[in-house]
C-alpha cells in the first residue's frame, strides 16, 4: 500500500497506526490506491458511519455528487448564493426518494426474474413437482 501511495513504508505504517498526519492529498492517494471514493471516506467521518465509505467504493456516489456540485458552481458562479436552502432540501429529497425507489424496484425485478427463471429451467423436460 505504501508503494501504491508513493509513501515510505514507515510513513504509511504511522498513518495506519493512527499516528501520522492525514492530509487531503494522502486521502486522495489512498482512495486511488484502493479504488475507493475519497469523498465518501470524508463523508463517512462526518456521518460517523465508516460503512458509508465501503458501500460507495464501487459506485462512487459521493464523488459523483461532488462532480455535480462542481458543475453547479461552474454554471452559477457567484449566483450560487441565491439558491435557497428550501430548494436544495427539496431537490435532494426528491433525488434521494427516486434513488431509493429505483433501487427497490430493481431488487424486486431481479428477485422475480430469478424465481421465474429458476422455475423454468428446473421444469424443462419434467413434470412439475407437487408442493
Amino acid at each position: 500500500m505504501a508503494a501504491a501511495m508513493g509513501l515510505p513504508v514507515r510513513t504509511y505504517e504511522h498513518l495506519e497506526a493512527g499516528k501520522g498526519r492525514i492530509s487531503y492529498h494522502r486521502l486522495l492517494l489512498f482512495a486511488e490506491a484502493t479504488s475507493s471514493d475519497a469523498f465518501a471516506i470524508s463523508a463517512a467521518v462526518a456521518m460517523k458511519d465508516p460503512q458509508f465509505a465501503v458501500r460507495c467504493a464501487d459506485n462512487k456516489l459521493a464523488k459523483i455528487m461532488m462532480i455535480a456540485m462542481s458543475e453547479l458552481n461552474d454554471e452559477l458562479g457567484p449566483d450560487i448564493v441565491y439558491v435557497e436552502s428550501g430548494l436544495i432540501i427539496g431537490a435532494m429529497t426528491r433525488i434521494s426518494k427516486e434513488l431509493v425507489e429505483r433501487v427497490r424496484r430493481r431488487d424486486t425485478f431481479a428477485e422475480t426474474w430469478l424465481e421465474q427463471g429458476t422455475a423454468r429451467i428446473h421444469a424443462v423436460g419434467r413434470k412439475p413437482i407437487p408442493e
